[in-house]
This record gives structure tokens, C-alpha cells and sequence, in this order.
């Protein structure tokens, strides 16, 4: 065996003797490094003469190659342990059941205010929307709430600290009460000069926001509001459709409804609606559900209509309450906690 075999074989033990990566290109810099065996090798051709050289420097091309060749093997060997031992690390059972990606569903709430819709709509009830972010004016003013109302104060209700382009003041709103004054203002202009004009029949679910939090309260909650103005719209008409409402609502034709008088600034008379289920376990219990009442003269006059022709009523619920009555929940806050344990229950 020459030196140049010599050499090579060296190199070769050298390399498979490296336990890691570092270490192997340690052992490259000994032989091919710019200092290294091999590059030594190449800077003596100079001193041979022609022939000399080509022989020689053949033969030294022929031990680089070979090196180069024991090098790239031991980089493929190190880098195949290291994933073997990676694989072996991260094991998979493979007999295991495979992850299933579950299907989604509506949130428990969406379902209660889609069936509040579709049972209103076949009343003939429009569903309105609007901003969430509302005037004073729009939120109390106009619903017949004087400035020195409780309801206006930071206790009960979130204040934007800035002001709309007229220079009042912005809150989240309390109520969806907003959008009986925006949908009855928007009716009232598109059918001006019409002779009788129709009638408005709305419901306006949605977000609303006070500063409360507890087992049936939070901070941000939904409401259902609902307003039906005629020329001859009466207190017997709100009996007749929410109790309508509630029996299909619960599918059960044995709840019986009380409205007893109450006081709300936007409706004269008005009325706490409270309803009993015929059986379960809430049977023979009153509960609070809704409030009331004939709409305030001063209302219907913001409107844009004439109160002394235009009457009707207006009712607001909360949709979160009916969905803890008809699913059984004892907590409001359980809807609003994203616990995918408790809203799959739902799907």
C-alpha cells in the first residue's frame, strides 16, 4: 500500500470514527481544510517536473475523490442516525384510532334567535339590525328617557369617550330599542304621503352591553326587541302574539302568560310579561321573561309619526334567558365561556 492508499485509508477511519457532525467536519479540515493533508499534497505538484506532475497529480485527484466519497458517506450515516433516533424518540402508535376533525354547529344562542326569527317572520315581522355602537340620543332621548335617567349613568351603561358629529355622546347600547326608532324613522319617510300607511312590524335581535356580570347577567348579552304600530294596534294584540310566541317557541300549548303592570319610560301602560309551563320541572312557577306595553306617545312622535293616529306596542326579551329555559342551563355564563365540552352538547 503506497501513501496515497495510506492516506485515504486513514481519512476513511478517521471519518466513521466521528460521532457527530461537528466532529466529522473536524476531521474534514485535516484533510481537505486549507491546511489539510490532501491540499498539501496539490501545492507540491509545483516543485515536479511535466510529467511528473500529470502523474502525480492524477493519483492525488484519485485520493480526493476517495475522501470526498468516505466523507459524504459518513454525513448520509449521521444524518440517518439522527433521524432514526428522532423517530424513535416521537413513536407513534400506529393501532391507535385516527383524529377526527369534528363538525362545528351553531352556538346554542344563534339557534334560540333563528327560531325567534322564523316563528316572528311567520307573523309577518320584519327582522332589523343596526349598530352596536349607538347616540345618546338614539339609546335613551328618543325612547322617552329624560337626561337625569339611572339608565344613563356608568354604573349601567359602557360610554365611548367621544362624540358623533353633532356633538352627542356614544355608548355600546344597552337595548336593541335603538333600532325600533331607526326602522320606524326609515318607514315613515319611504311611505310618506301613502294613505293609510302600512303598518310596521319588526323585531330587531342583536348585542347589546351593560356593565353587569353574574349567574343569569353579563356584560355583554343579547335582546330582542319588537314593535308593531298601527292605526288600530291594542294591548289585546301583544296578549295574542307573545303568548303565540311562547307556545311555539316551547312547543307547548299549556303555557299560560301574566302581564302585570309595570313602569318603562318608552311605553304607557306597560307590563312585565311573565309566563308557566303546563309541565318539567318548572311547572307551576311564574318567571319573569319580557317587558312591555303600548308605546309612548312621545315615541311615536320621534318616529316621525302622529301619536293621535299611530298606536301599537312594543315588547323586549332576552334571547340568552329563553336558551337557558329551553335547554335546561343554570348559568348564562357556561354560553359564553367557549368550553367545546358544553356548546357540543348543542350541535
Amino acid at each position: 500500500m503506497n501513501d496515497l492508499d495510506a492516506m485515504q485509508a486513514q481519512a476513511a477511519a478517521d471519518f466513521a470514527a466521528a460521532p457527530t457532525a461537528a466532529e466529522l467536519e473536524n476531521a474534514k479540515a485535516r484533510y481537505l481544510g486549507k491546511a489539510g493533508r490532501v491540499t498539501e499534497l496539490l501545492k507540491g505538484l509545483a516543485t515536479l517536473s511535466g510529467d511528473e506532475k500529470k502523474t502525480r497529480g492524477a493519483e492525488i485527484n484519485r485520493l480526493k475523490g476517495g475522501i470526498e466519497a468516505a466523507l459524504q458517506a459518513r454525513r448520509e450515516a449521521l444524518a440517518q442516525a439522527e433521524l432514526e433516533a428522532q423517530l424513535k424518540a416521537q413513536a407513534l402508535d400506529v393501532t391507535l384510532p385516527g383524529r377526527q376533525r369534528g363538525d362545528g354547529g351553531l352556538h346554542p344562542v344563534s339557534r334560540t334567535i333563528e327560531r325567534i326569527e322564523a316563528i316572528f317572520g311567520s307573523m309577518g315581522f320584519d327582522v332589523a339590525e343596526g349598530p352596536e355602537i349607538e347616540t345618546d340620543w338614539m339609546s335613551f332621548t328618543a325612547l322617552n328617557n329624560p337626561e337625569n335617567h339611572p339608565a344613563r349613568s356608568m354604573q349601567d351603561t359602557f360610554y365611548v369617550d367621544v362624540k358623533d358629529a353633532e356633538g352627542r355622546w356614544l355608548n355600546l347600547r344597552p337595548h336593541t330599542s335603538p333600532m325600533q326608532v331607526r326602522y320606524a324613522r326609515a318607514h315613515a319617510a319611504s311611505h310618506a304621503g301613502t294613505e293609510p300607511m302600512p303598518e310596521i312590524r319588526v323585531i330587531a335581535p342583536g348585542r347589546t352591553y351593560r356593565v353587569d356580570s353574574d349567574a343569569t347577567h353579563s356584560p355583554m348579552f343579547h335582546q330582542c326587541e319588537g314593535l308593531w304600530i298601527g292605526e288600530h294596534i291594542s294591548f289585546k294584540d301583544l296578549k295574542v302574539v307573545f303568548t303565540d310566541f311562547l307556545r311555539r317557541f316551547f312547543e307547548d300549548d299549556g303555557i299560560q302568560t301574566r302581564f302585570r303592570p309595570s313602569y318603562f319610560p318608552f311605553t304607557e301602560p306597560s307590563a312585565e310579561i311573565d309566563m308557566m309551563f303546563a309541565a318539567g320541572p318548572l311547572k307551576g312557577r311564574w318567571l319573569e321573561l319580557a317587558g312591555s306595553g303600548q308605546v309612548h306617545p312621545n315615541v311615536v312622535r320621534n318616529y316621525g309619526l302622529d301619536p293621535e293616529r299611530h298606536i301599537g306596542f312594543a315588547f323586549g326579551m332576552g334571547p340568552d334567558r329563553l336558551t337557558m329555559l329551553r335547554y335546561g342551563v343554570n348559568d348564562l355564563r357556561l354560553f359564553f365561556e367557549n368550553d367545546l365540552r358544553f356548546l357540543s352538547q348543542f350541535r
